[in-house]
């Protein structure tokens, strides 16, 4: 009979569960297998080439440094773009080749691809993973959304599947399939970095951060969720390179449905439309606006027979909620009111002067000329002041009100340092608020400013290029120079 040793047995158990542990939790975080969702959806994936005429009398892109006729990369820069690195054209009125992804979402032939992709484009040619190639023709184009609608002639195409966008989870794994400098149906995969992000000049789109690898001739082309549903248009990079960075964009699947289903049936997308000018709100402000907390969405200007006019909207209200969805940055409200449906009354929760109250508005159509109704002789002012904000204000004639299409207001000619200074108040602002007050003339502001509490921060409006801005000021002991 052998002996038992009980140390020994203890010790083996001990080991093997030590084993054991980190080849199970090895099993749990196992990287995914996108093999099959490459093999499902890549044929439903579009290589797009367009062909443009560009006029060849004329630079068409910006001068770069000289290199010598001899060099290899003038061959490149022929090939790729068509033109020489200091913009001279080898021929006139040449024809350039541009690239991009797209994706089939119907058997007969509609394809989702950018804007940008087709844009001025004279011929455009989607092919296949199965090399065939079809003469596309846009259906319809929406820049600001930066979605396009193609069609190709044929049948029992294949396609793919849609998804839910709002059910993308930040860290969910993602794929792209696309044609990375014409590397036709290249995949790479990622995670979602972030959701409802804003871009400069992109007020209706909030975009999908992630750090899938997207370059030059992925625009366009599908994002996939672990499900093989298409979440996103891969449409945008950031970067500082012309490369891929780690930042990429792509369009929220939810609002490219919208836009595609009124491109098929409309031929142009229709967006909601309040009527105000906005800002974010900070710290400073938000105690000006006895909040607790910044968030919302500050209006600086409600124009003219719009909407938020009708509905009763104020400069200086703080948009927190819009149709039963929180507002917590600015850029959150201009997606919310474009995709409302037009004609739709919703309510608008706002604080106004510390108190948090609900409005009705009813949302009209964004008209065409939005932008120029946003941005809307001789007789000199004798009225000038200087104060304890350390400004020098001066009246505006009423030539001048009516070229920044205002009613009201005087005009900063200077700023020293002191309390204005360090709200970043500067020359050339014209001054329309202060706590709450209009500021019709120089007498009145001088009268506003003479009782504002000091130590305490206090919002003011400005007009600064045509565009209203809050800004926090707090007077203090100091005395003008």
């Amino acid at each position: 009979m052998s002996n038992f040793n009980i140390g020994s047995f203890f010790t083996t158990l001990l080991l093997t569960a030590v084993i054991n542990i980190p080849c199970s939790r090895a099993q749990t975080v196992q990287l995914p297998d996108f093999t099959h969702l490459v093999s499902k959806n890549a044929a439903a994936v579009v290589n797009i080439s367009t062909t443009i005429k560009i006029d060849g009398s004329a630079p068409a892109m910006r001068p770069m440094p000289n290199i010598p006729e001899d060099s290899p990369f003038n061959d490149f820069f022929k090939r790729f773009f068509g033109e020489m690195p200091d913009g001279r054209q080898p021929h006139p009125d040449l024809e350039q080749a541009s690239l991009g992804s797209g994706f089939i979402i119907s058997g007969d032939g509609y394809i989702i691809t950018n804007h940008h992709v087709v844009k001025d484009a004279e011929e455009i040619i989607a092919r296949l993973v199965d090399r065939r190639e079809f003469v596309a023709r846009i259906i319809g184009a929406d820049e600001q959304s930066d979605i396009a609608v193609l069609k190709i002639d044929g049948s029992n195409l294949p396609t793919v599947k849609l998804g839910d966008s709002d059910k993308l989870k930040v860290g969910e794994w993602v794929m792209a399939i696309g044609s990375p400098f014409q590397f036709d149906h290249s995949v790479t995969a990622g995670i979602v970095s972030a959701k409802g992000r804003p871009l400069p000049n992109e007020n209706y789109v909030p975009f999908i951060q992630t750090d899938v690898a997207i370059n030059p001739g992925n625009s366009g082309g599908p994002l996939f969720n672990l499900d093989g549903e298409v979440v996103g248009v891969n449409s945008q990079i950031y970067s500082r390179t012309g490369g891929f960075m780690g930042l990429s964009f792509a369009v929220p699947i939810n609002l490219v449905k919208n836009v595609y289903q009124q491109l098929k049936e409309h031929g142009n997308v229709t967006r909601g439309w309040l009527g105000v000018l906005i800002q974010g709100v900070d710290r400073e402000l938000a105690e000006t606006f006895a909040m607790e907390k910044p968030y919302g969405a500050l209006i600086t200007k409600v124009l003219a027979d719009s909407p938020a006019e009708s509905a009763g909207f104020e400069i200086g209200d703080v948009i927190v909620a819009f149709n039963n969805r929180d507002v917590i940055n600015d850029t959150d409200l201009p997606p919310m009111v474009g995709g409302t449906d037009i004609g739709k009354t919703v309510p608008v929760d706002i604080i106004r002067r510390g108190k948090r109250q609900t409005l009705e508005v009813k949302v009209e159509a964004l008209p065409d000329n939005a932008n120029k109704i946003a941005s809307k002789s001789t007789d000199e002012p004798d009225i000038s002041s200087t104060n304890q904000m350390n400004i020098v204000v001066k009246d505006l004639t009423q030539a001048q009100l009516e070229e920044l299409n205002l009613d009201h207001g005087v005009l900063i000619e200077g700023v020293k340092t002191g309390p204005a200074s360090r709200a970043g108040l500067v020359p050339g602002d014209v001054l329309l608020l202060i706590n709450n007050e209009k500021v019709q003339d120089v007498k009145q502001f001088e009268m506003i400013i003479t009782g504002l509490p000091k130590n305490k921060p206090v919002a003011i409006l400005v007009q600064r290029r045509g565009n209203p801005i809050f800004l926090a000021l707090k007077l203090d002991e100091v005395k003008t120079q």
